[in-house]
Order: structure tokens, then sequence, then C-alpha cells
């Protein structure tokens, strides 16, 4: 399995819309870069965040998430309280072809500033926004500015296809718009 270089980005992004919308150089000027790299893409964050707050003492739970613990803001820049987490989506949109793996890391610009993103791998043929996942670890408020670049998705190419598929198996991700939170899925089993 190796790594994907710019070039093979750029053609399956431009000739195959790997990712829309899809920017061809390393955006940097007074911004938080962005932008296709040599290795990578970076991928920026968009306005919509889901803030964690216990304003109504809510639990968080895996298998019954409730919104009740977010408060939700369209903005520029979102401020994450100290020791506190939000929730984002990237700018793009993304389909990842059958053959390749995606992983996400963070941006140095924020891990320098204490600011962590988090974000699971992106399956063969999974395709959505991708919900991103930002930790403030530090005891002051964090600031991330939406449109702007949040983490870098480096490309990975299989030495030959997987069996089954994200999108074979129907994940229950598949085809995500916005902030997505947590799911389980239920399974009926016919007697």
């Amino acid at each position: 399995m190796g790594i994907l270089p710019d070039h093979w980005i750029r053609k399956m992004a431009t000739e195959h819309g790997m990712i829309e919308p899809f920017v061809e150089h390393l955006s940097r000027e007074n911004v938080i870069s962005y932008g296709v790299s040599s290795y990578g893409y970076d991928a920026r964050v968009a306005d919509e965040f889901k803030i964690f707050t216990n304003v109504d003492s809510a639990t968080v739970d895996p298998k019954a998430f409730s919104d009740k613990g977010f408060v939700d803001r369209k903005t520029d820049v979102c401020i994450i309280p100290p020791n506190s987490f939000a929730l984002a989506r990237t700018v793009e949109y993304f389909r990842i072809p059958r053959d390749t793996l995606v992983i996400c890391v963070g941006k140095s610009t924020y891990a320098r500033c204490g600011i962590i993103v988090n974000v699971t791998p992106l399956e063969p043929e999974w395709e959505g926004h991708v919900t991103l996942e930002f930790s403030n670890t530090t005891p002051l408020p964090a600031k991330i500015y939406a449109n702007e670049g949040a983490c870098q998705f480096l490309f990975l190419k299989a030495d030959s296809s997987c069996e089954v598929s994200y999108g074979d198996r129907k994940g229950k991700y598949m085809k995500q718009t916005g902030v997505t939170l947590p799911r389980i899925e239920s399974l009926t089993v016919a007697k």
C-alpha cells in the first residue's frame, strides 16, 4: 500500500469528482493553509459548529446520543471553551475510490495551540462531508477559523480492491451532509 501524490489527487478530484469543491494549489496567504499538497489534501472546516455544553446536564451516551449537550453555531470563528469539544464538517464533499483508504491528521498550526482534530479513516467507496472532531486541550478558549484549513487527508492505495466496501455494506454514515452526530444501527432479527 503506497501513499498517493499530488498529481493523482488532482486527477481524481478534477476528472472523477473525488473532492468537491477542489482547490488545485495550496492556499496559505493570511489563512491556515488548505488545498492539495505534495502527498495530501488539506481540507477546510465549514462554518457550522456544534459545541459541547452542559447547560441541560446532558450525559454523553454513544448508544443514545442526544443533541441536548450541544449549542449550534453558524459563524466564521468558533470559540471552543477551555477543555471542551466541538463538532464541525469539511467544506469539501469526498467520494473515496474502491481501492483507496484515507487517513486524516491534524494541522500543526492547530496542534501547536493545543487543538486536536480527530477523524476516523475514510473507507473505500465512502462519500460525504467529513465530520470533524475538535478538542481544545488547553485551559483557555480556542478559536477555529471557518473556511480555512483544519486537517490533512492522506490517500493510501491498496494493492488490490477490497471484497466488501463501505458502499457495499451501506454504512450508516454514507452520503452524510452537514455535521453528523453518532448513530447506532438497530438490527432486526428474523424469527
